[in-house]
């Protein structure tokens, strides 16, 4: 089997909340996701997905997404798209760094071998763990009164885990944390994320102001020494996210105990190859993990979905539901959020099937 083709399309996800706030002002109303198709001289294809959360947030933009793919993609034609590592060699080889370029057509080979297979990805990557995997919603910056009320609607709606998107003024977050936690049942689990957005002093103030809150401080500041200075401040698990982008990093924070969990973004690792070494690694060092991806539709929640059910359930923190966040479905066979919790498909490969229709034109077309 051969790759003969790899194509894109890029499709625009609206927000059922309308716009999506988080630390330093940023916010995304439309999300412009990259769909990634990787063709075979069998016929067979497979999809993936790419929609950073704006260029303001990861090195990552969605343009740079499709330019990549132009570069990239001729190094790929004739590779067997079913040998995973070797594909991967060949991307780091033909195109140094960039990894969430290279995300989508990882994905997309995933799904090409499980089709091959006539296996799901999540049986490939390990096995299915569980009958479901548990949810967590993320919470927009507003005021602490909103953000509060929001939360009791989404925990109605059967969340128990939530992630509240702070960052701003450390008075305020202080305010938005005991707001929401006090909407909160004893077993329901409240991450306070600054997304970097706090200066080393005021993320010791906000971890002090809520010393006596149940909750989980996530990526206080931008720098990984800054981090590690708030959590050798404070007694509340600590969990890292863009910090730790590859294996040294993650063993870096494991070696100076810098984390309780690590959020795992697919394409920040570039791909599910990589991301399921690092989340062995993981598990093997018992570190829990979110698994998930900076943002994304129907085929980014199936490749989370995967990716999670093939993670030991005691050490699965959470995981999200990005295509319950946008108003346009773009494949049939994605997950769907009942009561809190998804489930991978038991299909072959991904288990979806894009929706032309909706996906467009292609503007990236290399053969």
């Amino acid at each position: 089997m051969k790759i003969t083709r790899i194509f894109a399309h890029r499709v625009e996800l609206p927000l059922h909340e309308g716009t999506y706030k988080w630390s330093g002002g940023k916010s995304v109303s439309v999300f412009d996701s990259t769909i990634v198709g990787v063709e075979t001289d069998t016929g067979l294809v497979g999809y993936g997905e790419v929609c950073p959360l704006g260029p303001f947030y990861l090195p990552a933009y969605a343009e740079g997404v499709r330019a990549g793919l132009r570069e990239l993609a001729p190094h790929l034609l004739g590779y067997d798209p079913r040998e995973l590592a070797k594909l991967n060699h060949r991307m780091d080889a033909a195109l140094k760094g960039h990894p969430y370029v290279k995300s989508g057509i990882d994905i997309a080979c995933w799904d090409i071998l499980g089709q091959a297979t006539g296996l799901p990805v999540c049986v490939l990557m390990g096995g299915r763990f569980g009958e479901s995997v548990r949810l967590y919603r993320a919470i927009s910056q507003e005021d602490p009164e909103t953000m509060a009320r929001k939360v009791a609607g989404y925990r109605a709606a059967g969340y128990t885990r939530f992630q509240l998107k702070v960052g701003g003024d450390p008075d305020v977050d202080i305010v938005r944390i005991r707001a929401v936690r006090a909407m909160l049942q004893p077993t329901d689990r409240l991450v306070a994320d600054a997304n970097t957005g706090w200066t080393q002093h005021e993320a010791i103030r906000v971890v002090r102001g809520v010393r006596d809150v149940d909750v989980y401080i996530e990526q206080p500041c931008l720098t990984y020494e800054e981090c590690l200075a708030v959590r050798r401040h404070t007694d509340h698990p600590f969990v890292l996210d863009e910090n730790v982008d590859g294996l040294d990093m993650l063993l870096r924070a494991k070696a100076d105990l810098a984390m309780d969990v690590v959020n795992l973004k697919i394409s920040k690792l570039g791909g599910l190859t990589k991301t399921r070494q690092v989340r062995d690694l993981c598990v093997s060092m018992g570190i829990a993990m979110t698994l998930e991806d900076s943002w994304g539709g129907d085929i980014t929640t199936a490749a989370i979905a995967h990716l999670a059910h093939s993670t030991p359930e005691e050490f699965r923190f959470t995981s999200t539901d990005f295509n319950s966040y946008v108003t346009v479905s773009t494949a049939d066979g994605a997950p769907q959020r009942v009561n809190g919790y998804m489930q991978a498909s038991t299909s072959p490969g991904l288990g979806i099937t894009p929706k032309m229709d909706v996906l467009g034109k292609v503007l990236v077309d290399i053969r």
